[in-house]
């Protein structure tokens, strides 16, 4: 192996950087759908605190971009007769109900655009526009990058994403002078903006300020005329940058800067520890100067001080400080403004502190410190709006709070108020939560703590101090910091699997977290439903099930209670086989529900039922007499969206029958005469149906043809209510594969977009898309002339087979469109509104001239606002449908366990979660191929599902509750209170030993009494300690090793075991061994332990050796683990590995290999290395891989003759290790090593070639820059994909093929895999390519990502052999004429790029 790919599978969750803006709306356009105006009455109508405007959330997690809208839900006890204008809307799943604060009953994040950037953000800002009128404007993003790159990006309404507004880079040799000869820098760019929004500045090279003049309103680098389309905002923009050197104003070092309100030049005296500086708001103004163990508070008028600690120091030492009522070190604390002169502090422990500038007029007489809350370890904090802060967090789940100051902000329900006053956390996964009742959470009151979080300060009479109460509204779960995982069996695992759906018996065991936010997390990437019941069932085509409710006793206006519908039991289970259907009836008692007839629709007809009478028998072919072929024609699919039901028949015709809510009975519709002129056949077709407190289309046309909607009898039967019952047409041609939404009823084309196969990333209306875009019709002549014959033939064949169009529940949600095509593309497109401004008369000038049969006098009725963009679909893999006969696969389901979406079923059974209006892509490999899927809601299977194998099993399962499907992959999260470092996998009895630590306070003479040095065997020397500081507190981190089993129920885990550690004892290595027992001949499965003693630099290195069995008697937990052997060695222990029945220790600065005699440890060979720390082992056969923590990679072998260790190459530079790993492919053998400066390399061992040195050197075989952290490499089989099988190729060589999956710092999970030379030669040229085909938001540069990163360090560039499938991935998104261009330009086929893609996915789905 020569070559490799990278590829990243779980992309980072870990969150770095947040900040809040109006980035999307304006402060005074609030958001189209924001709030509706009833909610705005109702606000303002009762005395309560003004939920001003919400600005957007943005969020980085490593080189992820994501911004979220802040939506809430107003308390519903107040609206009165408001509610009745269609407010009834179901919350999505994200929005957990609590407790009413200030008028709002729920919060949560929606999510609007994600990008995945080419490099990590280092800091980011939010430029606010200047000037007078603001309302009108927007705020952009500003980006800093290392070493010194800015983008600043806005969002663009006509394309409902960021775009680039301007890029700044102060990089390269004719800006080399800046760094005046240094290479490295301790940190990077830092990002401030003025408040005012005249400019913003970046702290670059240590001491080179750049300054981002801003530009007045309407002028900038991009021209006028670009502002006034997008809706008449502007947002803020960059017009000039320039240097300003600090050291010419003789600065020597900044730790930090911020733009504070009218001063001169202010130059104050502050304690050397202090880091962070914060602008006051006005109307106090000021600076707030934070340090480790002192508050400093500067105007130019007064200054004030408070310290927090006995090691604060007074500046000019001769006054007094005050001191602070509690003990606080602000060491790594992030601060936000709460109000103008209460600042919220998040400390390194977790907790969250309040401080109070107590000020007269604009002079502050003194700062107050409060202890609040506990909450999540952040590591950044925003405030979003006046009701809500974001605490972000690496190190666990970051959380959105709403917060309100004062008596006035009372707290109505109070269980979930109780449930709520501990500590601000969120551990329990969302499903749960909500399940929760109100007396299990009195349990989580921690005792004697009230609700108003009144200050600890003794006179609480006199105290300024205000109340805040605080609740936690939403999370995003984070998986990060990955330190170790393992790979085990799951629960529910199927030992018989085999094939593809032996990947999901298994899933990752990480070590995520850390402190009180450390937890195990447990990764699964494909889905596994637990099974209820299991029914053998031959020959099964479909499966339905259907709600019906009697007449008798149902009153039509019952205004039933809000989601009645969505608790309705299903009453009938459908079966369709090949010869016969069978009906089987599902529940007893039925829920309330206006579903009075059920429509089955077979080949040459449809017959309607009562229930299980049959009421009406409608026959098809015979309809139509101008056609003669329709005497043949049967129906091939069938869309339903009441009253309406659409058939797609044989010969390509369509026909539509309509309900009739009074008489119950079904009639058939004319077609109009649009599609009998156009003499495509349709390849698919569907209904839409749109449900929703906004219908969404109606938002899209300003015109009024809407009012001639369906007239249903709903509550309140004024304008519009009838509005919302609009149902749409959605058809699609075969030939020219364009897409037409037509109205029911009056059947007229109001939207239809040409080659809708291509995949263009944004569909707009036909006839807007003409008159805007003139230019375009040049080039795509162009691109004919070029591929010529080629792309002829790719067209032909391709088309939609299935269209699918839903809108999912919740009140600001947006249609989704899926379009199937026919080489097993998934289309997925996402609708949003956008007005332009200049189209409207030049569409109606391009009618006039376009005035044809179906486009006469239709601008009027055109959704000329409706467009829609594009979503990249980033866990799916696609499936070539060899299947003749066209089959539905998509199935949408309102409510599986909780969650919203559609099923896709085939070969490769698919989930689509919406969660945030995001889709979330899940595949399901346990069964195999599934042919059919339905909902079930009834008593014993409460939202359930029900699917058909292709091997004729019916299955009725429901979704595995613990798991959070919001994520890249489901996850289930156990909190453990404590850090976990590193996990092992004991597969006999599936157990998991894992090595964490807790933090524990002790008196500071008790920890240096156990600090001994063993030589000497005396008490260490601290005369120098006076008496308090004997008594003050130390705190230490206690080690012990537990020993989990996961819960068959899919429960909590259970500790079965635990094994601490002694006094100041660290374990660093646990690890599952087999020895060869020398006395019994027989080999025995044991756990390892290394450990280390960590008390000081005086004492030498010292660690222990400790061997346990596990597992004789398992009924008591005291006897499932017992110790069989324990040394004390010289150094650290911090590696283990079993090597043919020996034990190989690294143990300090040496290697060394062990017998086991059943009783003692006998070393039998060592190697003496120069490693200063070994940080992992690998071993393949008898070749041993060292990593170390500074001296990079050893190369050994063990030879039994002779029994000697030796070494025979290594890497000569040097390399901070963090990871190694053998990668295998067929024969070949290489060495993986990644880095503390995020990358990976791979070296290989070539004796003979010269410039390895006679074979002493390790030669590089390809180096990359993968931008995190690797903590952990795993070797696992790569699996037969498509092409092996059908290429014939040696068996040996490709089965005997490893990728290593890898985990990260900041929360992501990837792979590198092998590839073969052929492959890797055309997708490195297709990499090339697509550096400059696809857009790269923020003018980054995948390339120079990518490339190996030194930190000024010396280093011979290696070569580039391994290709990037984050880029690759890129292809697939790109319109269909662009990729035949791009595979005809490299030489090769579309098909023959997927396909290689797709093995890459299929070979490494190891989950």
């Amino acid at each position: 192996m020569s070559y490799a790919a990278f590829k990243m599978m779980h992309w980072p969750t870990g969150i770095e950087n947040c900040a809040s803006g109006f980035i999307t709306h304006s402060i005074s356009g609030v958001v189209p759908s924001i709030t509706s105006d009833d909610l705005e009455l109702e606000w303002s109508a009762t005395k309560r605190k003004e939920i001003g405007p919400i600005p957007n959330l943005i969020i980085t997690a490593g080189n992820v971009l994501e911004v979220y809208i802040v939506r809430v839900h107003a308390d519903d006890s107040g609206s009165g007769s408001n509610n009745k204008g269609g407010l009834n809307y179901k919350l999505p799943p994200e929005a957990k109900k609590g407790g009413s604060m200030d008028g709002i009953s729920s919060a949560w994040l929606e999510l609007v655009c994600h990008y995945k950037l080419n490099a990590n953000v280092e800091t980011m800002a939010v430029l606010s526009m200047s000037g007078n009128d603001v309302s009108k404007r927007r705020d952009s993003i500003v980006l800093a990058f290392k070493d010194a790159k800015i983008s600043v990006l806005e969002f663009d309404d006509s394309t409902h994403g960021l775009r680039t507004s301007s890029m700044h880079c102060f990089e390269g040799p004719e800006w080399n002078y800046l760094k005046r000869g240094r290479e490295s820098f301790a940190k990077g760019p830092v990002v401030k903006v003025d408040p005012q929004g005249r400019c913003g500045a970046v702290l670059v090279y240590g001491l080179q300020m750049i300054i981002l003049k801003a530009s007045q309103a309407g002028y900038g680098l991009v021209g006028d005329d670009e502002a006034n389309g997008s809706g008449g905002t502007i947002s803020a923009r960059i017009e000039s940058s320039y240097v300003v050197n600090l050291r010419d104003l003789d600065m020597k070092h900044v730790n930090d800067f911020t733009f504070v309100h009218g001063y001169i030049e202010p130059v104050m005296n502050l304690p050397h520890d202090a880091y962070k500086l914060l602008a006051v708001p006005s109307p106090i103004g000021g600076v707030l100067v934070i340090s480790a163990n002192s508050l400093h508070y500067h105007s130019q008028s007064v200054s004030c001080a408070l310290a927090l600690n006995n090691y604060a120091v007074s500046v000019d030492s001769s006054q007094e400080m005050p001191k602070s009522s509690f003990n606080v070190e602000l060491d790594a604390a992030n601060v936000t403004w709460l109000l103008h002169d209460v600042a919220m502090l998040s400390t390194k422990t977790g907790e969250l502190l309040l401080l109070t500038l107590v000020y007269d007029g604009r002079v502050v007489h003194r700062l107050e410190l409060s202890k609040s809350r506990a909450s999540v370890l952040t590591s950044d904090v925003i405030t979003i709006g006046n009701s809500f802060i974001f605490l972000g967090s690496r190190l666990g789940d970051s959380m959105l709070v709403q917060y309100a100051c004062g008596a006035g902000s009372s707290i109505v329900n109070s269980g979930y108020v109780k449930e709520e006053v501990g500590d601000i956390e969120s551990d329990t996964p969302s499903a749960k939560r909500m399940r929760r009742a109100s007396s299990d959470a009195l349990q989580d009151i921690i005792s004697g703590e009230e609700l108003s979080l009144y200050s600890s300060a003794p006179n609480n009479s006199e105290s300024a101090q205000k109340t805040f109460s605080f609740s936690v509204r939403d999370s995003l779960l984070n998986i990060g910091p990955l330190k170790d995982f393992s790979y085990g069996f799951r629960v529910n695992a199927d030992p018989n699997a085999t094939g593809i759906a032996k990947q999901s018996n298994y899933e990752l065991v990480c070590c995520s977290g850390h402190g009180k936010n450390g937890a195990l997390c447990v990764l699964q990437q494909s889905i596994r439903p637990e099974l209820i019941t299991e029914v053998e069932l031959s020959g099964c085509r479909g499966i339905w099930t259907v709600y019906h409710k009697n007449v008798r006793g149902h009153n039509k206006d019952d205004s039933s209670k809000m989601g009645s519908e969505d608790e309705e039991y299903h009453a009938y289970l459908i079966i369709s086989l090949e010869s016969r259907t069978m009906v089987l009836e599902t529940a007893d008692h039925l829920g309330e529900g206006g579903k009075r007839r059920v429509i089955q629709v077979y080949a040459r007809g449809a017959r309607i039922l009562d229930g299980s009478y049959m009421t009406q028998d409608l026959s098809f072919g015979t309809q139509n007499s101008e056609s003669s072929a329709s005497e043949s024609s049967t129906v091939i699919s069938v869309s339903i969206a009441d009253p309406y039901v659409l058939l797609r028949m044989s010969d390509g015709s369509i026909q539509l029958l309509v309900g009739d809510p009074s008489s119950c009975t079904v009639s058939i519709i004319s077609i109009p005469p649009v599609f009998d002129s156009s003499k495509e056949s349709i390849s698919a077709c569907t209904l839409y149906h749109d449900k929703g407190p906004e219908p969404w289309p109606i938002k899209t046309s300003t015109d009024a043809w809407l009012s001639t909607g369906i007239d249903e009898a709903i509550d309140g039967a004024d304008g519009y209510a009838k509005l919302i019952r609009v149902t749409y047409t959605v058809l699609s041609a075969t030939k020219v594969a364009s897409l037409i939404f037509l109205m029911c009823l009056g059947l007229t084309v109001c939207f239809s977009v040409d080659k809708f196969v291509s995949g263009k990333t944004h569909l707009a209306d036909a006839l807007v898309q003409d008159a805007s875009n003139d230019s375009q019709d040049t080039n795509s002549k162009k691109t004919e002339e070029v591929a010529g014959q080629i792309k002829k033939e790719s067209n032909q064949n391709m088309k939609i087979v299935e269209l699918a169009m839903q809108r999912w529940a919740g009140q600001h949600t947006r249609p989704f469109l899926f379009g199937m095509l026919s080489d097993g593309t998934m289309l997925c497109y996402h609708a949003y509104f956008y007005e332009a401004q200049e189209t409207t008369s030049k569409i109606e000038e391009a009618v006039s001239v376009h005035n044809s049969v179906d486009l006469s006098n239709s601008s009027t009725s055109r959704l000329r606002n409706l467009r829609f963009v594009r979503v990249p679909l980033e866990m799916f893999t696609r499936e070539e449908s060899s299947v003749a006969s066209p089959c539905q696969r998509i199935t949408m389901f309102k409510n599986v366990g909780g969650y919203q979406g559609l099923f896709l079923s085939g070969y490769r059974p698919t989930w689509f979660m919406v969660c945030r209006e995001r889709l979330r892509v899940h595949p399901q490999l346990c069964d195999g191929s599934i042919v059919a899927f339905t909902v079930l809601h009834n008593v014993n299977c409460n939202h359930g599902l029900i699917y058909v194998t292709s091997q004729g099993f019916l299955k009725i399962c429901q979704l595995p509750s613990v798991l959070n499907y919001d994520n890249y992959w489901p996850v289930q999260k156990i909190p453990l209170k404590a850090t976990p470092h590193q996990v092992t996998y004991f597969a006999e009895k599936s157990l998991y030993p894992l090595i964490v630590s807790v933090p524990v306070v002790k008196p500071l003479n008790q920890v240096l009494s156990s600090l001994v040095d063993q030589d000497a065997g005396q008490q260490m020397e601290h005369d120098n300690l006076t008496s308090d500081e004997l008594h003050t507190t130390y705190t230490t981190e206690e080690f012990e090793v537990r020993i989990l089993e996961p819960e068959k129920s899919g429960g909590p885990w259970q500790t079965r075991a635990r094994i601490s550690m002694q006094n100041s004892e660290n374990a660093l290595t646990v690890r599952m061994v087999t020895l060869f027992n020398t006395t019994t001949k027989e080999n025995e499965t044991l756990l390892a332990i290394g450990t280390a003693y960590v008390q000081g630099e005086d004492v030498a290195a010292r660690g222990r050796i400790l061997l346990f069995s596990l597992g004789r008697n398992t009924d008591n937990s005291q006897d499932l683990v017992s110790e069989v052997y324990s040394k004390e060695l010289k150094g650290a222990i911090s590696a283990l590995a079993p090597l043919q029945g020996h034990l190989l220790i690294a143990s300090g600065p040496k290697v060394t290999l062990h017998d086991w005699t059943g009783s003692e440890l006998n070393a039998v060979a060592f190697y003496d290395a120069p490693p200063l720390h070994v940080v992992s082992l690998n071993i393949v056969k008898n070749f041993i891989l060292v990593g170390d923590i500074h001296k990079s990679i050893y190369f050994l072998s063990w030879k039994e003759q002779g029994a000697q260790l030796t070494l025979l190459a290594k890497d000569f530079g040097n390399l901070d290790c963090f990871s190694t790993e053998f990668l295998i492919d067929g024969s070949t053998l290489s060495l993986v090593v990644s880095d503390e400066q995020k990358n990976v390399q791979i070296f290989y061992y070539a004796p003979k070639t010269s410039e390895s040195w006679k074979g002493s050197k390790l030669l590089p075989r390809a180096e990359f820059h993968i931008g995190a952290h690797v903590t952990k490499f795993l070797r696992l089989q790569m699996r037969p994909t498509s092409s092996d099988r059908t290429n014939g190729t040696s068996g040996s060589d490709k089965t005997n093929r490893f990728a290593l999956l890898f985990g990260t710092l900041d929360g992501s999970v990837g792979c590198i895999a092998p590839l073969d030379e052929l492959t890797f030669r055309r997708l490195q040229t297709l990499q090339k390519k697509l550096v400059d085909a696809v857009p790269h938001i923020g003018g980054l540069n995948p390339r120079s990502f990518r490339q190996f990163h030194t930190n000024g360090k010396a280093h011979r560039p290696g070569p580039e052999n391994m290709v990037d499938c984050e880029l690759l991935c890129h292809y697939e998104m790109l319109p269909f004429e662009d990729q035949l261009e791009i595979a005809h330009q490299i030489g090769t086929t579309r098909g023959q790029i997927l396909t290689n893609l797709n093995d890459l996915s299929l070979g490494t789905s190891f989950l």
